[in-house]
């Protein structure tokens, strides 16, 4: 059974008519084909529930995986205050599961993935998305094994709200994990990067507590910006600046490389929220994005996608873009998707959306937690000859 992908996308007044617009449109480019599995990425301005009833209205009880995100992506572009919906069929299965619980503990979440992966003997892949805003996905990836593939993202909304979802089968909600075990016929290959360099600026973290850094160089962080871009600090606790800041990540040493942390905002009191912990004494450098970086990065993880799947041809591709790439290529929507296409081409599907943390594959480690990046994940087929 050749593996055959299809996207659709739509615009409506209401979540319900978005999400079945989208999944008639997907339906029908697909064909005769009978969907093994769908993706939804829908806007956060969209009640979930609605959106779920008319998706599945038209599915039926085919396994479907979803998050919410500022905008859409695919092949045709940039979709804002949309649904989109992306059929697989082909010789593989997919069980989709939802934890209510991942806010609430991020290790106890791990816990209960690996215990329903390893009841199979059989090779499988877990794709995942959760909730950006709360729970602790380092905590989340510390309890994974390096045996289980593991590719997912946090998803996004409303920064100044804190307002998103995640979508499992017929359940949905803020606070979970979304996750499906993929298994069969299937080549996924998994290419990363970003498009933010260091710029000179190092500060060293001197008090930091869970989610939250408090002071850079001794002084609350967000006068460490303030002073750095000329705008008072008590600004950078409100709109526009405070969810703004996401373009100004921190990379942290780590060894011979650095690793990018972002803010989600800065709070009243100056410190800023991350979704990550960072421990204090560090060194942590300025980094600031550019689109033409951006543009290579896409493509850099485009093409790492395609090795990753060897022989396989390229069927479909899911697109995890951090939500920092929104705010900076806003004036060139969707150019993350051209870039992509000059690797994959124009033919392939894609459907994607905006995130608040990326998770890829380590080797021999457990998954990896980024900030800032792209993921570019490639769905092709196995070749049994």
């Amino acid at each position: 059974m050749t593996l055959i992908a299809s996207v659709g996308s739509a615009q409506a007044l209401d979540g319900r008519e978005a999400g079945l617009q989208a999944a008639h449109q997907a339906l029908n480019r697909i064909g005769a084909n009978a969907p093994s599995f769908a993706i939804v990425i829908s806007s956060h301005q969209y009640q979930a529930r609605e959106v779920l009833n008319g998706v599945t209205s038209l599915l039926g009880d085919v396994p479907v995986l979803g998050f919410a995100s500022p905008a859409g992506l695919t092949h045709e572009g940039f979709h804002p205050h949309s649904v989109i919906v992306a059929l697989l069929s082909g010789d593989f299965q997919a069980d989709v599961l939802w934890y209510p619980g991942y806010a609430q503990s991020g290790r106890e979440t791990g816990t209960k993935v690996m215990q329903h992966a390893v009841a199979r003997e059989e090779h499988q892949s877990l794709l995942f998305f959760a909730d950006g805003f709360n729970g602790d996905a380092e905590q989340f990836c510390n309890m994974l094994s390096p045996s289980l593939d593991v590719i997912g993202g946090l998803s996004s909304g409303d920064l100044h709200t804190g307002n998103t979802y995640q979508m499992a089968g017929s359940q949905t909600g803020a606070g979970g994990l979304a996750a499906a075990f993929l298994r069969g016929n299937l080549k996924i290959g998994i290419g990363y990067d970003h498009g933010w360099d260091q710029v000179g600026k190092q500060f060293r973290v001197t008090r930091s507590r869970g989610f939250w850094l408090r002071t850079l160089d001794g002084r609350p962080a967000s006068e460490a910006y303030a002073n750095l871009f000329g705008y008072p600090a008590r600004d950078w606790a409100f709109p526009p600046l405070n969810y703004l800041s996401r373009l100004y990540p921190l990379g942290l040493e780590q060894g011979e490389d650095l690793i990018v942390r972002s803010l989600i905002r800065v709070e009243a009191d100056g410190s800023f929220r991350m979704n990550a912990t960072i421990r204090d004494g560090i060194d942590a450098y300025l980094l600031v994005g550019s689109r033409i970086a951006c543009e290579r990065a896409a493509r850099s993880a485009a093409q790492q996608a395609l090795i990753q799947l060897g022989s396989a041809k390229p069927v479909f591709a899911l697109v995890l873009v951090d939500i920092a790439w929104q705010l900076l290529l806003k004036a060139q929507d969707g150019v993350e998707v051209t870039a992509i296409q000059e690797i994959l081409g124009t033919k392939i599907p894609i459907a994607g959306g905006y995130t608040l943390g990326q998770v890829t594959p380590a080797e021999h480690e457990s998954p990896k937690f980024l900030n800032q990046h792209i993921v570019v994940i490639a769905f092709g087929e196995e070749n049994l000859i």
